[in-house]
């Protein structure tokens, strides 16, 4: 049977696998090692599958994913996003959507520490959603603000979905870091600018709060140093070389779980949700991996990567044409479909294609985890919308859908920047 056709069929099962709600991992599993076994015979097949397990298991790129995770449920356990919020809010709450940039600005901070956009999303809308319709903001504006700031989680270092990308293409996890820094800074001023322009058009959605003086903000600055520790302790001890990621993880857990310990925060009930929570996030995460595994050798076994970037070879277009065919394919995907999933299920055809036309894999992962974070808020799916909704339904799902549109056009055009310029992605590495 031609292999090409063998993969059409793969990729249709294993869309109506997802369709009938079997876990993505399973199904990029299950259709890889099928589809390896008509290739090749079911006792290779099963040796593919025990290879991607074994092989992603002693992975040490893996170990920091639920250290990582960890550290983002102690901190959330002992605190640490509501000073993070205060703190921000000090300084810029005063402003006419000051309250709105708080909360952006603190989902930033928060992200670096928790890596995970939707519990960024989680922590926030419990945070942050009370204080700004308190204040008189939209109901809608201010939960499409706090959807739009989850999704720094997965681009400001360090990033689960930069991980999985690293992990899944074999490519430096502290490179990825770093090519993220300037993207990041520039999602945080694009979704500034979005605040400023959507008040310049409706000022009574975001009023003014009140001034704070500099006993307040000198207050909220000491509260706010267990989160400099952390941030100084990770984030500077991965780029100033002290410790390597693994070890940033492990040191970012043990500190999370001192401050909440320390501070009187953590009970026996919340550690034990805290490790849960953490370990089903691992297992979905570690299953998700070992299937797009499985699926990768299929694609491989087939010869789909080199008969696809031949093809592309043969076309008479520029590279940057097939770079915004496949954003656009991305962005259609990440509109009906779960977008880390599509992430990975694409990765074996896209990345070959995106290294013919020349284009670095560090920067193409940093495109793919901005794609990622517009999954996360535009329509149907959005994860963060409906986490926002599930924590305010007297908003409305589709009101949080309109309150998000402004950052889904910051997104778009900070995609647009980050797709023209690649030089700002890579000028750190």
């Amino acid at each position: 049977m031609d292999p090409f056709l063998i993969t059409a069929l793969g990729l249709a099962a294993m869309f109506v696998l997802i369709a009938l709600h079997v876990p993505i991992g399973i199904a990029m599993m299950a259709v890889g090692v099928i589809g390896y076994a008509i290739l090749e015979g079911f006792g290779p097949a099963l040796s593919s599958m025990v290879n991607a397990v074994s092989g992603n298991i002693e992975n040490p790129g893996l170990a920091v994913i639920p250290l990582f995770l960890l550290m983002g449920s102690f901190a959330t356990a002992g605190g640490l996003s509501s000073e993070i919020y205060r703190f921000a809010y000090a300084f810029v709450g005063h402003r006419r959507g000051g309250l709105a940039m708080a909360t952006m600005g603190g989902c930033g901070v928060f992200g670096a520490v928790c890596g995970s956009s939707t519990a960024t999303a989680a922590t926030f809308g419990r945070v942050a959603l009370p204080e700004m319709l308190k204040r008189g903001y939209a109901p809608h504006f201010a939960a499409g603000t706090i959807a739009a700031g989850g999704t720094l989680g997965a681009l400001v270092p360090p990033s689960v979905i930069m991980i999985i990308y690293s992990v899944i293409t074999f490519k430096n996890i502290l490179d990825m870091f770093v090519a993220a820094i300037i993207p990041a800074i520039l999602a945080i001023l694009f979704h500034f600018t979005a605040i400023w322009i959507y008040l310049r058009l409706r000022p009574e959605a975001g009023p003014p709060g009140e001034r704070m003086g500099w006993r307040e903000r000198w207050a909220a600055t000491r509260g706010a140093w267990a989160v400099l520790i952390m941030l100084i302790a990770v984030i500077g001890g991965i780029y100033g070389g002290v410790v390597t990621v693994d070890e940033a993880a492990a040191l970012g857990a043990v500190l999370a779980l001192a401050f909440a310990v320390a501070r009187r925060r953590l009970t026996w009930r919340s550690f034990w949700s805290a490790l849960v929570e953490s370990a089903s996030a691992t297992a979905m995460i570690y299953v998700i991996i070992f299937g797009a595994s499985v699926f990768t050798y299929f694609i491989t076994v087939a010869e789909v990567p080199p008969a696809l970037t031949g093809w592309v070879a043969s076309l008479d277009v520029p590279p940057l044409a097939i770079i915004f065919v496949l954003l656009l394919m991305y962005i259609i995907l990440g509109a009906v479909f779960d977008t880390v999933s599509a992430m990975l299920i694409t990765l074996p055809f896209v990345l070959p294609i995106v290294e013919q036309l020349g284009y670095d894999p560090i920067w193409w992962g940093i495109i793919n985890v901005v794609v990622v974070e517009l999954g996360m808020i535009t329509p149907p799916i959005g994860m963060n919308v409906f986490m926002l909704y599930s924590l305010a339904p007297q908003i409305g799902l589709t009101r949080i859908f309109a309150g998000v549109m402004p950052f889904v056009i910051s997104d778009l055009a900070r995609l647009l920047v980050l797709t023209l310029f690649p030089v700002l992605t890579l000028a750190l590495l």
